[in-house]
């Protein structure tokens, strides 16, 4: 399934780190494209990466392979959407 809609993405992944991370929706609706994640918040760890890929394919209905995901894509909110937006919009 492959998705057209930039603030639907958005949404889901607001809600993808609320569910993964244990955070408040509010606290996840505040993060902008500067919002440092990877490092920054203790709940985003390397299980956390994990598991939020994995609902990232299930929830956006993509697969992603190693070599689509860089380091650089876990450290902001906006690098993390860019990535599940290039990867699920058509």
């Amino acid at each position: 399934m492959a998705w057209d809609d930039r603030a639907e993405v958005d949404a889901t992944l607001r809600a993808l780190l609320v569910d993964v991370l244990g955070i408040s929706a509010e606290r996840a609706a505040a993060f902008d494209e500067e919002t440092e994640l990877f490092g920054a918040l203790p709940e985003f760890d390397s299980m956390a990466v994990a598991t939020l890929l994995t609902e990232m394919e299930e929830r956006l209905g993509i697969l992603i392979e190693d070599e689509d995901v860089e380091a650089e894509d876990l450290m902001s909110f906006g690098r993390l959407l860019a990535l599940a937006q290039r990867l699920s919009l058509t």
